[in-house]
């Protein structure tokens, strides 16, 4: 019984994880949207290795991430152009 609430407090975690990171980017704060890239690849990482997630799970996780990687690769300060 207490599995399953566990089970489903990893979901929520990496669900909290996207929320923050979603938020990060629609108020342009680049380098926390950064941070919480990779705090997301890690906990991913961490419950992939601990065998918390299941096949359904794991594989919608990996494309969220993949997509995620593919939109913040450039998106940084550093990538902006001042305009002045």
């Amino acid at each position: 019984m207490f599995h399953f609430f566990k089970k489903a407090n990893t979901v929520k975690e990496l669900d909290r994880i996207i929320a923050e990171l979603n938020i990060n980017m629609q108020n342009n704060y680049k380098d926390a949207a950064q941070e919480g890239l990779r705090e997301l690849e890690e906990k991913f990482s961490e419950l992939t290795a601990q065998g918390a997630l299941s096949e359904k799970q794991t594989a919608a996780y990996t494309s969220i991430l993949d997509d995620y990687k593919t939109k913040l690769k450039s998106y940084s300060h550093k990538a902006q152009k001042p305009y002045w």
